[in-house]
């Protein structure tokens, strides 16, 4: 009976033979109607259509051969449709599902012919259950094809995506740079997925005072452009090209009004935003628009392009797009922010700096500031230059510990108390001891733990007339000091050859507390070259530090000229590139005052010692050709000196000092210092300093261990 079933079979297959197109369409409708039509587009449907009917070609060839199924192979097209199936992500359930019912309305079909070649009901009985079996065994072959070549076209594309997104990950990003991000999204979309990339940034995102728009489309700049081909065409124009928008009415405009990304697939001729095949590519068939968003801002428009020489985008495509540019956008959103912190920052930090010379007699000063070229972003290093009474000049190096904005305000903080406390003459371990209490009072103030605001500085005082240099260290890399150049020598203006670090002890940061410091004094000659600077300067992470402090000692040596060049030798010498840390250096060359122009008197303490203070003053003055300011300075040195003999202690010294102003200084033993105050009107006394302040242009009061110094400046006439 097998046999003759088998015979049936064949001849109802041959009898179907003719009608295989008809039969496709039949299986074709019947799968429609039941199962959602999982192709979207013509291209798919002629291939199902194609498949479907060569799988009744291949049902009726073995019936008709009664070949077995072991060597059985699924039609090519219905391998096709199953990974067209798998890139656009239709489900394979849904493919299963319309794969059955085809063939089980193709079984139906051919069971209604057995009838009409056979009245046996044998017969009948016996082809079908032929059919059924042939029919589950074809079934299962062929599913065990298109479900083999669905999943290994998933894998690949979940490989490629994961391959993609992973290269994403590594190469975009990689800097804090806006314009270099985004060229880094174009190299990897163009790398094995994209023939042509642009990326369009928003023009307020690279400028940050641009003001955008109040209506009608945002501006933009093209600051990416590649083709997969790496034609130099691709290249960008640069951020400095022009601005452009797109029409309201347009896609990329849409896009990026309303932050949905788009899938576009041969577009209409005539739009501007699509590329033409001059771009380094052929004619490009479908785009991609994605907008870059981040943190609820738009930043700017990606476009992804294919030519005729790669498939066109697919839904499945443009989430992945979606997940690179996603990154993609992040990492713009911090380079934006980094770059907008770091600006302020150092646009802070350089406001707070001194921008001029000052005006002082004691030494030739040059100084310089570099950033820091890491992603940390501006330091806290500072330095300044403060005239002091007495023709001195004090000297500061500091570094606040942290990045930032917060580093950049702390220091302005910082430098102004330093100016605050060298202003009433503090030494150097008495300013860094208050300086200390200030950096834990805003330690508290914000909130913040024992330590965590912290900063090291170094303060120096030089007195040209005594050529002393007191310093003090919190926490602070010493100085280097190069020797003068010997008199005859022609180098006057440069060091010999010597250079040391100064020993000198160093105190704890900034912000510890409860730990002293203390002052070194130091006698320079005249011209020695002094070099203050922050740690940036002298630590590498590959180079050792002891290498580092040889090469600026010798730098230091061998270096002849202005403090100007000498800044600019260390500088070459010691950094190759952009430092790691900010870098403050400040070069001094020491100047000796003239001893011609100092002129000091011992006085005993005794009222009638104030009349020989006057003479000498008078006299002095004379000898230096200012007798105009002789009515003045008597009146001066007459109410100091009566208040150190009278208030003071011995011994009483009387010091007039000639440079670019006129100084009157008055030493006694006391540490009690006198201050302003309003005299009633039948008071006999207080108002002597009053009238000194009134004739002296600066006037003020410095304390020592030996007692205090009560000074008044005049201004020198031309």
């Amino acid at each position: 009976m097998g046999t003759g079933a088998d015979a049936l079979l064949a001849r109802v297959a041959r009898e179907l033979r003719p009608r295989t197109r008809q039969s496709a369409d039949v299986l074709v409708r019947r799968i429609r109607s039941e199962v959602p039509d999982p192709s979207a587009d013509r291209d798919t449907a002629a291939l199902v259509t194609e498949e479907t009917a060569g799988h009744v070609t291949a049902f009726l060839d073995l019936l008709e051969h009664g070949a077995g199924t072991a060597d059985f192979a699924a039609p090519p097209q219905a391998v096709e449709v199953a990974r067209q199936y798998a890139r656009s992500g239709v489900p394979i359930s849904l493919l299963l599902r319309a794969y059955r019912l085809g063939h089980l309305t193709l079984l139906q079909l051919v069971q209604a012919e057995i009838p009409r070649h056979t009245d046996d009901p044998e017969l009948v009985n016996a082809a079908a259950a032929r059919l059924l079996e042939a029919g589950f065994a074809y079934v299962d072959r062929g599913s065990e094809h298109v479900v083999a070549a669905y999943q290994e076209e998933r894998d690949r594309r979940l490989r490629r995506r994961l391959v993609l997104t992973g290269e994403a990950g590594r190469l975009i990003g990689t800097t804090l740079d806006v314009v270099r991000t985004a060229g880094e999204l174009a190299d990897v979309a163009t790398g094995d997925f994209a023939s042509f990339a642009t990326v369009d940034l928003l023009d307020s995102v690279l400028d940050s005072e641009a003001t955008p728009a109040p209506s009608g489309p945002p501006a933009l700049r093209r600051v990416a452009r590649r083709a997969s081909s790496g034609d130099d065409s691709a290249e960008p124009p640069g951020v400095g090209g022009a601005t452009h928008t797109y029409p309201e009415d347009s896609e990329p405009s849409d896009a990026l009004a309303t932050g949905r990304p788009s899938l576009h697939v041969s577009p209409a001729t005539g739009q501007g935003w699509w590329p033409p095949a001059a771009a380094g590519t052929g004619p490009c068939h479908s785009a991609l628009l994605l907008p870059l968003l981040a943190r609820g801002d738009t930043l700017g428009l990606a476009m992804f392009f294919r030519d005729e020489s790669a498939v066109p985008f697919d839904e499945d495509d443009l989430l992945l797009a979606q997940e690179i540019a996603a990154r993609a956008a992040v990492s713009i959103d911090n380079a934006r922010r980094y770059a907008h912190e770091r600006s302020t920052a150092l646009a802070l930090q350089r406001s707070l700096l001194p921008t001029r010379a000052v005006d002082q007699s004691a030494v030739v000063a040059a100084s310089r500031y570099l950033p820091s070229g890491s992603r940390a972003g501006v330091g806290g290093d500072w330095y300044d230059v403060i005239p002091l009474s007495g023709a001195r000049v004090a000297l500061v190096v500091g570094d606040v510990v942290g990045r930032g904005l917060n580093a950049a305000a702390t220091m302005g903080r910082l430098r102004t108390a330093v100016r605050a406390f060298a202003d009433i003459d503090l030494m150097p371990d008495e300013l860094l001891t208050h300086l200390d209490d200030v950096v834990i009072r805003l330690q508290r103030e914000e909130g913040r733990e024992d330590g965590e605001l912290s900063a090291t500085c170094l303060y120096a005082v030089y007195d040209p007339v005594s050529r002393l240099c007191s310093l003090a260290s919190a926490g602070h890399v010493v100085p280097a000091l190069a020797a003068p150049a010997p008199r005859g020598s022609g180098r006057d203006d440069g060091p010999r050859g010597s250079a040391a670090f100064l020993d000198m002890p160093i105190g704890p940061p900034l912000g510890l507390g409860g730990l002293p410091f203390e002052t070194a004094q130091f006698e320079l000659a005249e011209g020695s070259l002094l070099a203050l600077y922050t740690d940036g300067l002298i630590q590498r992470r590959t180079q050792d530090v002891d290498a580092v402090r040889a090469l600026l000692r010798d730098t230091l040596a061998g270096a002849p000229g202005s403090p100007d060049e000498v800044c600019d030798r260390v500088l070459a010498a010691l950094l190759s590139g952009r430092p790691a840390d900010d870098v403050a250096l400040l070069v001094a060359r020491t100047l000796a005052l003239d001893p011609g122009h100092v002129a000091t008197l011992d006085l005993p303490s005794d009222p009638a010692a104030v009349s020989g203070a006057r003479r000498f003053a008078s006299d002095t003055l004379s000898a230096w050709g200012l007798d105009d300011l002789a009515f003045a300075t008597e009146l001066i040195v007459s109410e100091l000196v009566t208040n150190a003999i009278r208030y003071g202690k011995s011994p009483v010294r009387l010091r007039l000092i000639r440079q670019s102003s006129l100084t009157c200084e008055v030493f006694d033993a006391s540490s009690t210092a006198p201050h302003l105050r309003r005299a009633r009107t039948f008071d006999e006394g207080g108002r002597g300093l009053l009238l000194v302040a009134q004739l002296a242009e600066r006037w003020g009061t410095r304390h020592s261990r030996e007692g205090k110094v009560i000074w008044a400046e005049q201004a020198l006439s031309r």
